[in-house]
């Protein structure tokens, strides 16, 4: 057996994932297959670490010092071939932290920013809680796949619209994009001047033989026109530690998006986050390979099982991520009565495909970063459910 056959009881460690069940489904008899985090410890080297850092008993102001940015500097570098340097990282909790003091450095109340529906949640409020405006560039999906709508986009970029955040590897629909995508949609930003925010915190969640670009590295043309916010927390599960980077290597955009940290006072890591940070970019590349592999055979398996069984459900062709984005049209359910059906009828706890905009509306996002018994246990759920609907 495994590392990530092991299966873990996280009920009762206030997981958001296992413990809010009941505020979220109203109902405690689900299996938790939703929020984007993993079922698995992660890598020992990592957990060694904090045990190590925890063991000398006291936690006061932590520095992120040369070893901590050098990690992130070799790991970037070897994983991404995206050479920076260390003058342009930022540190933040989270990447949607990052998100929400980029809009604030880079916008003004009332500014257009673009994003790529349907499309990771907090991206809509990141844009309207400051009141800033929402334009929407809707993929294109077409023969299980989705594409980008490049005649849409540039459409779109003429109306105004001063930022694009992109999202790369793309939340939910599971695409990693390909250099010649990028490199048109660098092209039409630097056309139309447009700051490109992206989030690229699924980069390193690519499945085996497919390669995440951070788009700033396509160019130094490029670098300058974007802010690209990363974390190790997806890749090594480890978001409740609270630990992110920001790469800059625009001088006068990094300081003015440093003082919006500053003013905000969310400018530093917390001491288990820094150490966390390290180990798991100086240790955690052969546990990263083994996963990788694991949901590629995850994902090949919740495809072939709903092909045979429930052809009604439709497992979108995905290139990275833990999260796979089922099409429930035939299931002829719009999506109240769909978010029902799951939770009512197959017992499995799913994000509901319409929070990420109108054009989920049929559709469920399913995580399938757990131990095999967990995923088929979900499956078979689904499964049961759906023929005997």
């Amino acid at each position: 057996m495994g590392i990530f056959d092991l299966q873990h009881n996280r009920k009762n460690t206030r997981s958001v994932k296992w413990d809010m069940l009941k505020p979220m489904f109203q109902t405690e008899d689900v299996l938790p297959m939703w929020v984007a985090d993993m079922d698995f410890k992660a890598p020992e080297q990592v957990n060694q670490a904090l045990i190590e850092r925890a063991q000398h008993g006291i936690y006061g102001y932590t520095v992120i010092d040369d070893e901590v940015k050098n990690s992130i500097l070799k790991w970037l570098s070897q994983r991404h071939q995206w050479n920076i340097k260390q003058q342009w990282l930022s540190f933040s909790p989270g990447v949607v932290t990052s998100l929400h003091m980029a809009v604030q450095a880079f916008t003004e109340p009332g500014d257009k920013i673009i994003i790529q529906t349907p499309v990771y949640t907090p991206f809509y409020k990141v844009i309207e809680s400051h009141q800033r405006e929402i334009v929407k560039n809707p993929l294109i999906y077409k023969n299980n796949y989705y594409q980008i709508d490049f005649a849409d986009f540039e459409e779109k970029l003429k109306q105004g619209v001063k930022a694009f955040i992109l999202c790369s590897p793309h939340n939910p629909v599971g695409r990693v994009w390909k250099k010649d995508e990028l490199t048109e949609l660098a092209r039409l930003c630097m056309k139309h001047n447009v700051l490109i925010i992206s989030d690229e915190i699924h980069g390193d969640l690519t499945f085996p033989g497919e390669v995440h670009i951070p788009i700033a590295s396509l160019s130094e043309e490029v670098a300058e026109q974007t802010i690209t916010c990363m974390s190790p927390s997806k890749t090594f599960n480890l978001a409740g530690l609270q630990a992110s980077y920001v790469v800059t290597s625009n001088k006068e955009k990094r300081e003015l998006l440093d003082a919006q940290f500053a003013k905000q006072g969310v400018n530093m890591l917390n001491t288990m986050g820094n150490t966390a940070l390290e180990a798991a970019y100086t240790h955690g590349e052969s546990w990263l390979e083994e996963l990788r592999h694991l949901l590629k055979n995850h994902q090949t398996y919740v495809k072939e099982m709903f092909e045979e069984h429930t052809p009604e459900l439709k497992v979108i062709d995905s290139e990275g991520t833990y999260l796979l984005w089922i099409d429930c049209s035939a299931l002829k359910l719009d999506h109240k009565e769909l978010k029902s059906f799951m939770i009512k009828k197959a017992r499995v706890g799913l994000n509901t495909g319409v929070d990420y905009g109108q054009e989920g509306d049929t559709f469920m996002r399913i995580n399938i970063a757990c131990p095999r018994a967990t995923l088929e246990e979900g499956v078979q759920r689904i499964i049961s459910a759906v023929k005997n609907r």
